[in-house]
């Protein structure tokens, strides 16, 4: 049965801990528009609070989230165990972007591990934590992280993400600007 909390509590973020792979949710506030579900991964996401996450977004083809939460807001994060005990955790709330040029970047920055490619922080404040069973996820096992992006951003160099981010993540695919399209 499912479990409603109104923060992650220790033992949810022991749970967090022990995931190598989180999923998040935004959708833009048109009924047309298209809702993004993205897998995320590498040592990328961080409990600030116990109601207050962040993960390291790093440059991708499309910048969804970012363009939802700078229209609506709204974020889901869902957590699920492919190994162990099945659980599901699924984080709701709102969010929003964090740029290097932005007040909080060096603090949060500071968390997470240097990481080529990176190009934004996703803050979440959660409002809803829930859990429900999983008993329909399977079971694998972690092999370990690839290593693809991190290549290929090291490879692309400085110049060569900022040229990418300014071609593929300035609008989201239904039109919507994200915070990069107005940055400096």
């Amino acid at each position: 049965m499912a479990k409603v909390f109104d923060r992650i509590t220790d033992e949810l973020q022991a749970f967090i801990a022990t995931q190598h792979i989180f999923f998040v949710a935004t959708a833009p506030i048109s009924s047309t528009g298209h809702i993004n579900v993205s897998p995320k991964g590498l040592d990328s996401f961080r409990i600030l609070s116990p109601n207050r996450v962040a993960y390291l977004d790093l440059t991708g083809s499309g910048n969804e989230t970012s363009a939802h939460l700078q229209e609506n807001g709204r974020i889901t994060l869902m957590f699920c165990a492919f190994q162990g005990s099945p659980s599901i955790l699924r984080l709701y709330g709102t969010g929003y972007t964090v740029l290097p040029n932005h007040s909080e970047w060096d603090n949060l920055h500071s968390l997470f591990p240097p990481t080529p490619g990176t190009r934004q922080i996703i803050i979440a404040e959660i409002d809803r934590v829930q859990t429900s069973c999983g008993f329909g996820v399977p079971l694998y096992e972690h092999q370990g992280e690839r290593e693809n992006l991190i290549k290929w951003a090291h490879k692309k160099g400085e110049q060569g993400l900022q040229d990418y981010q300014k071609q593929k993540n300035l609008v989201s695919i239904d039109g919507l600007p994200t915070p990069l399209a107005t940055k400096d």
